[in-house]
């Protein structure tokens, strides 16, 4: 390996810069992965402009990113697998680097069937909505309600329901232009809540019955409204904040139909138990990568040299799926 490499660095601005640091070294527990590509999030947005100085920001600088895909090519003491050599995926902070640095039990082997631009943009979908479904206590044959649905990490919750033996997926979107996607990506009922009510759609499609499973992406309002949507003895599983993060809530709907609510947040500080929610969804997914059933949407491919792009492209909220970036 070299000495020293590119990584794109929040803090300074309203967009990344560029900037040559060594390349890491693995420690224990370790490995280092030479990125191919990298996959932005929402969270990447409102790093930037929490640190951005120009406009009120800390000014606090650090290495952004968080989701990439290359070849192992070094691991620290104590780690088994993968080898030196493997193509994988993963999940950590400071992944916008041509070298990266991350926990060995967060890192999924990369299926032959997968190009890198693709298996970049699966690792945090792949965990956070297969790793919602556990918590709800989801079962093949239950239905799903999924709102928020045309997000790229919902997208992939769609299919992952989909794979695993959803009786039924219902998908939200705010325009009826999108339900084309959502009917690809196996939804079976689309609600376009621009123009319908989300209640009483559910439980038209549900025969009034509900659904036993609410994966939330939207928070607000559209939160409360799942409640009376979801089945008796159901389960209401908030990932999400599209919209806002206070809600009022009918306390009827939820002590009537004796639901349980739950949010779920699978950030970087709990590594063992985050590592476990990755390896979970691996063993139940990789097969339906590896066969398609299971693909992310990829919105636009840009490069490190072209980051400001790919940083307004995600501050706009007009993107279909992932942005990417390839990796000198």
């Amino acid at each position: 390996m070299p000495a020293t490499m590119t990584a794109l660095f929040g803090g300074t601005g309203p967009d990344w810069t560029p900037r040559q640091v060594s390349v890491p070294e693995p420690g224990p527990g370790q490995v280092v992965v030479r990125a191919r590509a990298v996959a932005l999030n929402n969270a990447d947005a409102s790093m930037l402009a929490a640190a951005d100085p120009t406009s009120g920001g800390t000014g606090k600088e650090y290495q952004a990113g968080y989701e990439f895909a290359g070849e192992v090519t070094a691991v620290g003491n104590g780690v088994q697998a993968p080898a030196v050599g493997s193509r994988v995926m993963g999940t950590t902070p400071g992944s916008f680097a041509q070298y990266v640095l991350a926990d060995h039990r967060h890192i999924l082997p990369v299926p032959d069937e997968l190009g890198y631009k693709q298996a970049c943009a699966l690792p945090t979908g792949m965990l956070t909505e297969h790793g919602a479904l556990t918590v709800a206590g989801f079962r093949a044959g239950q239905s799903v309600l999924v709102t928020g649905a045309t997000s790229s990490i919902a997208l992939i919750g769609v299919q992952i329901a989909r794979a695993l033996g959803a009786s039924q997926i219902i998908a939200t979107t705010r325009s009826a232009t999108k339900d084309g996607l959502l009917e690809q990506a196996g939804a079976d009922t689309v609600v376009v809540t621009g123009e319908q009510d989300l209640t009483q759609a559910v439980l038209a499609a549900t025969g009034g019955e509900g659904v036993d499973v609410v994966l939330d992406h939207v928070g607000g309002q559209t939160f409360a409204a799942c409640l009376p949507a979801t089945r008796t003895d159901g389960a209401v599983i908030n990932i999400g904040r599209l919209d806002r993060a206070a809600s009022t809530i009918d306390l009827d709907a939820l002590s009537y139909r004796h639901l349980r609510v739950r949010g779920v947040s699978f950030g970087f500080t709990r590594p063992a138990e985050l590592g476990a929610v990755i390896a979970t969804a691996g063993q139940a997914l990789l097969p339906a990568v590896a066969d398609g059933r299971v693909r992310p949407l990829i919105d636009t491919t840009l490069s490190f040299d072209t980051a400001a792009e790919a940083a307004e492209r995600l501050r706009s909220h007009e993107a279909h799926g992932k942005i990417i970036l390839t990796v000198p």
